[in-house]
């Protein structure tokens, strides 16, 4: 498994959203997407930097291996 890069929360809605991810909503410092057909909802907070813990979580939520994800958020 690869590491994962340190990211904002800017950069990882950035990278969702090439993956097919649509912004929802926002409240406060915290974005919602979500995806067609896909029962779940992405949280993610607009800080400089997301702790490995909850942005992995969010790379499982999706259906992405953090592969794909490093992929995204390079490309």
């Amino acid at each position: 498994m690869p590491r994962l890069p340190v990211c904002s929360g800017e950069e990882a809605i950035s990278a969702f959203g090439k993956a097919g991810w649509q912004v929802d909503r926002q409240r406060g410092s915290h974005v919602s997407m979500f995806k067609e057909g896909v029962p779940v909802v992405l949280t993610i907070p607009l800080h400089k930097e997301l702790d490995k813990g909850l942005l992995r979580s969010q790379i499982r939520k999706s259906g992405l291996t953090a592969k794909q994800f490093v992929t995204l958020l390079k490309g």
